[in-house]
């Protein structure tokens, strides 16, 4: 398991007004980052920066199966 910090969270700009379904990541380290869903938020999973880049560039292009 990985130990982390007291880390600032940030939530996305699309979560709803009650901020209780987003996801929030957290820098961890200068190439790293902590995920998590606001639901769960002793759940946290940690990744590099340009993994996480190419997710969401995926997404975006709709290039990304899901299920």
């Amino acid at each position: 398991m990985l130990a982390l910090p007291e880390l600032n969270w940030l939530k996305s700009s699309f979560s709803e007004a009650s901020g209780n379904n987003c996801v929030e990541i957290a820098a961890v380290e200068a190439d790293r980052i902590a995920l998590r869903e606001s639901e769960s938020p002793a759940v946290v999973i940690s990744t590099n920066r340009s993994a996480l880049r190419a997710l969401v560039l995926g997404l975006k292009a709709d290039k990304c199966e899901l299920g």
